[in-house]
């Protein structure tokens, strides 16, 4: 009997572990300390993360991923964010909720990327709190 406890107490998580939301998190960036520094808090907080360098990798991994939301930099190589969220839209029909982060301060771009969908819009640099506020919000997490 004490081996099946043993057992049980093993398997279970840790307080320190963090608790998986079976939520998955496409995260399209090119900028490696932002991939690092996102990818970390987002799977501190339970997330799955996959990672995206580019435009063209980031529109291919939400087809074959199946994410239930995307946190997408406007300005990359390849492909840029807005025109990976039009081909999202229009050409693959996905609903996914989308988190733009962007280093522009452009109210044109903002603009744009709301007729777009986009369900979020942050500039860089921003508190990592209000991205993960974000996300949890979107994914029907927190109110």
């Amino acid at each position: 009997m004490n081996a099946s406890i043993d057992q049980q107490t093993a398997s279970a998580p840790q307080p320190d572990e963090p608790k998986p939301s079976g939520r998955k998190v496409l995260l399209v960036d090119d900028d490696v300390e932002i991939v690092e520094t996102v990818s970390y808090a987002l799977e501190s907080a339970g997330y799955e993360v996959v990672v995206a360098r580019d435009g063209n990798q980031g529109l291919a991994l939400a087809e074959r991923e199946n994410p239930n939301l995307m946190i997408l930099d406007m300005m990359m190589p390849k492909r840029s964010g807005f025109l990976v969220l039009e081909k999202l839209r229009r050409d693959l029909d996905l609903p996914l909720p989308v988190v733009m982060i962007t280093g522009n301060e452009g109210s044109r771009h903002q603009a744009y990327a709301e007729l777009l969908g986009v369900s979020e819009y942050i500039r860089k640099p921003f508190p990592m709190d209000r991205l993960l506020d974000a996300v949890a919000r979107l994914l029907g997490e927190r109110e």
